[in-house]
């Protein structure tokens, strides 16, 4: 396994990443990749570059044992493992611990960290950089660097000189400006990922430019070198009635970690994804919904026309059947959607009210939920851990209707800020946040018992 991280964001991690997991897969290499942090859009990304799904690592809403559990199962059947990193190497949850960090993963998994650098006008200089990085934790080991946005061969020529004379981590890869391609973006950081954005020939594309400036050999490596790790095994309850989960899943809604689904199914659920946008109907015999992130500002015009798929949803509600909705959910669920453009779009109506667009980010960052009464996740007291990151906001106060309770009380640790969120109907659950709920077993076991799961 490597790790690669970036000096800080924006150097290249995701290009990197996605060329080294395509030049390994040419040689027959099954690849497992991992994205540390929260992120839902690079996974997509990793994902599709390495034929296998792309599981998070996230040290603040987990833990080492969960972290080290989940990588140990995603690897089982695979001969590498490649981890791109968040931000910098050592940015996270805060700025005097390892807490949240890809730094803190690396140490973690005793992974080899590759460091990735914007060398754009920088000579000696790198040196010093990484000289920095490589020395401010003794118990995460830089074992090479890659200089991005190179000016010419001498120039890559000079940088890996540099790093040879300060006796440092080598210099492995020198990629010259505009060697790989763009890839495109929204609001939210990159656009997600698909075989329209990243085809076969773009793969081909990033592979190409790391084989030419890069030294794939040394990299395959270094991944022989990090130890194998294995995470205690959880108890897991066997559910003798399973159910039927509904899962929104289509271009507006896709934000979804995957080891969640993976513990659901191996509780016994059954999850069955439709189209909020293109199917006519909910499928038949769901016993539960959840109705994930992603962008329905984006496609509110085809969300609006459904109207067959908003009464359903409206009447599985009804019914008194479980429906869960977060970030791009919770918009979904509103009355309407304003876009930034001022156009308002009905939606499902069972929130009671408005979801507004924004110019600005209203939020990014992680949060703590504990639970005010029992939900569709635990009982009252029960606490949880999320992330935030959204560019919208309700124009109202759900619980000026009594029907709505905020059942959450989240604290914000950046801001320390404490809101009361988490709005519930019966059995109607929505919110902004994004729980991290795989890790946290009797979460899933309730809510799967809350879709009528039987032991």
């Amino acid at each position: 396994m490597i790790v690669i991280a970036g000096t800080q964001s924006g150097v290249g991690k995701t290009s990197v990443s996605l060329a080294l997991v395509a030049a390994i897969r040419r040689r027959g290499y099954r690849v497992q990749t991992f994205k540390v942090g929260p992120d839902f859009l690079d996974p997509s990304y990793l994902g599709l570059a390495s034929g296998r799904p792309c599981y998070n690592l996230d040290g603040w809403m987990t833990d080492r044992d969960y972290v080290s559990r989940l990588f140990a199962r995603g690897t089982e059947n695979a001969d590498i493992a490649i981890v791109e990193g968040v931000m910098g190497l050592f940015d996270g949850a805060s700025p005097a611990t390892l807490e949240g960090s890809t730094a803190e993963i690396a140490h973690w998994l005793k992974a080899p960290v590759i460091l990735v650098a914007n060398a754009h006008g920088m000579g000696r200089s790198l040196a010093a950089v990484v000289k920095g990085y490589a020395s401010l934790e003794p118990e995460v080991k830089v074992a090479g660097v890659i200089a991005n946005q190179c000016g010419s061969e001498r120039h890559a020529a000079w940088l890996s000189d540099s790093l040879r004379s300060s006796s440092l981590p080598p210099l492995v890869g020198s990629i010259p400006r505009n060697a790989f391609p763009e890839l495109a973006h929204r609001h939210l950081g990159l656009m997600t990922a698909h075989s329209g954005n990243l085809s076969g020939p773009v793969l081909d594309a990033f592979a190409d430019a790391f084989e030419l400036h890069g030294s794939v050999e040394n990299l395959l490596q270094l991944t022989q070198r990090s130890p194998s790790l294995q995470g205690s095994s959880p108890k897991r309850v066997t559910f003798q009635k399973p159910v039927r989960i509904g899962v929104a899943f289509d271009a507006a809604f896709h934000f979804y970690y995957q080891d969640l689904f993976d513990e659901m199914e191996m509780r016994g659920c059954e999850l069955i994804r439709f189209s909020p946008i293109e199917d006519s109907s909910l499928p038949e015999s769901l016993d539960g919904l959840y109705v994930g992130g992603g962008y329905p500002e984006e496609y509110a015009e085809a969300l609006s026309a459904n109207k067959r798929m908003l009464t359903d949803i409206r009447q599985f509600a009804a019914s008194g059947c479980p429906v869960y909705a977060e970030c791009g959910g919770l918009i979904y669920l509103s009355r309407d959607l304003e876009r930034l453009d001022g156009k308002q779009y009905p939606l499902v109506g069972l929130l009671p009210v408005t979801t507004r667009m924004l110019e600005r980010k209203k939020f990014l960052g992680y949060v703590k939920v504990s639970l005010k009464e029992s939900s569709l996740w635990g009982s009252e007291g029960t606490t949880l851990r999320g992330h935030e990151f959204h560019y919208s906001e309700l124009t109202g106060d759900p619980t000026a209707n009594r029907d709505w309770k905020a059942v959450y009380r989240v604290r914000r640790p950046l801001s320390e800020a404490v809101v009361d969120e988490g709005f519930q109907c019966g059995r109607v659950l929505a919110s902004y946040v994004h729980l991290h709920l795989a890790s946290r077993p009797e979460a899933v076991e309730r809510f799967i018992t809350s879709c009528g799961g039987k032991l």
